[in-house]
């Protein structure tokens, strides 16, 4: 099941209208009732890996209590790295198994050495990463006495698998989470409003500018040799919003959904194309994921403390991993690479803390320096996306090549039409910078500007909307 399907519409309705008017006085009914929501939704898509996703929640839930009970170190130290294992050793069979063999039988035969190995033909469980670092930030924070383990199996199982987060994050923390599910919650009709107009605008990002962007995009990348350096940008460019459009309109649709049942998420995108520097970009983009692996990993690794080279050391390590993360394959290692070298100058210098608050703080629109520093983040970002969408590295070099080869003109040869969808999203957006979302309207005093934005929106998703069954972090 995704946001942007028929069956979610009945889904939804149906769970509030349960959550709300049922079990609103009953916390525990309201908590049962999400669980057993989030089960449906995840065994929508395919109900084998459904076990997967219980025993997960079921090995964290005991490995947290059995750590909290424990009389000594060495004891909590064995439950804590045999969640660990088992959380990463699941991740690894399905996900990074096959790379790794194959990467391996690949450096043989630099030497020579013919290298046999099997590999496994299974498909990969929707969102397992997502869910896995849940517990895995979980059982960290238990381990460092950060939280306490949480007694009650339901609210946790509602913290690993809560369905508006459970496929595509943000990726919790249950420092965050878990005490909202602890709680009574109370309908509160301003923030459901909101929550309406966030989902309004994820489905804008996703069905009218990711979806339509994707059709040229798949068309160019499957076909690079058809076009010329001009089309071959366009590609490049529609990439850069189709991945926007598409994982920052999952969050969006996400927040809103849980704002609507009485939660707030964790903010997962901040308006990542105006960033001044790579460092900026990090900072607003997949924000869940880039603070998990600063805290869980950036951190213990030493983060900036020691010297230079530690420093240098730490984050090419942050960079590559997160690249690892997003999918088996030198693609991504490579693309975190690319990310990773214009970061290093920026701690060289210590310019990576530079730009911290908002672009064009004071005014309407960016100085010259700042368009010039964002053209420049942005222009690194496309080219750095190429390796993310490519097949291979060899296609990926390939299409770049052709992306500076000028030899068969610059005119764009694939239709254009996205640009229209790209500029709304762009000015929508440059005008709630300062705000939590793009389509935060309740600052517009006059009822019936809000409400003509809210037609505007809805009729460009009903007439330039295009049906999509996935969304690209799905298979992450």
């Amino acid at each position: 099941m995704i946001f942007n399907s028929f069956s979610f519409l009945y889904f939804f309705p149906a769970v509030f209208i349960l959550y709300w008017f049922f079990t609103q006085k009953y916390r525990k009914a309201q908590n049962i009732l999400l669980l057993v929501a989030s089960y449906y939704f995840y065994a929508c898509w395919n109900y084998k890996f459904l076990f997967l996703l219980i025993f997960s929640t079921l090995l964290d839930y005991y490995t947290g209590l059995q750590m909290e009970k424990s009389g000594s170190i060495g004891k909590k130290r064995f439950w804590f790295w045999l969640s660990v294992l088992i959380n990463l050793g699941f991740l690894g069979v399905f996900k990074y198994y096959n790379f790794f063999v194959s990467s391996f039988i690949d450096f043989l035969a630099l030497f020579g050495i013919q290298g046999h190995a099997a590999t496994l033909n299974v498909i990969l469980p929707v969102g397992i990463s997502f869910y896995t670092f849940h517990g895995l930030s979980y059982v960290i924070d238990i381990f460092y006495n950060r939280i306490k383990a949480e007694k009650d199996f339901v609210d946790y199982s509602v913290f690993v698998s809560f369905f508006p987060l459970l496929v595509a994050g943000p990726i919790e923390r249950a420092t965050h989470l878990l005490p909202q599910i602890k709680q009574d919650r109370t309908f509160d009709p301003y923030k459901a409003a909101d929550g309406l107009r966030q989902i309004l605008w994820g489905l804008f990002m996703k069905v009218v500018v990711a979806d339509n962007c994707a059709m040229v995009v798949n068309e160019v990348f499957n076909h690079p040799n058809q076009y010329n350096a001009g089309s071959l940008w366009i590609g490049a460019l529609f990439f850069a919003f189709q991945i926007y459009g598409d994982f920052a309109g999952y969050s969006n649709i996400a927040l809103g959904t849980a704002r609507l049942l009485g939660f707030e998420l964790l903010k997962n995108f901040s308006f990542p194309y105006f960033s001044r520097d790579i460092a900026e970009f990090w900072r607003r983009w997949h924000i869940s994921l880039s603070s998990w692996f600063r805290d869980y990993l950036y951190i213990p690794l030493g983060g900036s403390k020691g010297g230079l080279y530690s420093q240098l050391r730490n984050v090419l390590i942050i960079f590559l991993v997160s690249g690892l993360w997003h999918g088996a394959n030198w693609t991504f290692i490579i693309w975190g690479g690319i990310n990773a070298l214009c970061f290093i100058p920026l701690v060289v210098f210590k310019l990576n803390r530079a730009n911290t608050d908002t672009v064009a703080q004071n005014t309407f629109l960016p100085s010259v320096k700042e368009t010039l520093q964002i053209a420049i983040t942005f222009g690194i970002t496309v080219i750095a996306w190429v390796f993310f969408r490519a097949i291979n590295v060899t296609e990926a070099i390939r299409y770049l090549t052709k992306m500076f080869d000028f030899s068969r003109g610059f005119k764009p040869e694939v239709s254009l039409s996205s640009f229209g969808f790209i500029a709304v999203l762009l000015v929508v957006e440059w005008l709630h910078r300062h705000k939590n979302h793009g389509f935060e309207l309740s600052y517009i005093s006059q009822r019936w500007v809000r409400w003509l934005l809210y037609l505007f929106v809805f009729l460009m998703l009903l007439i330039f909307g295009v049906s999509s069954d996935t969304f690209i972090y799905f298979q992450f």
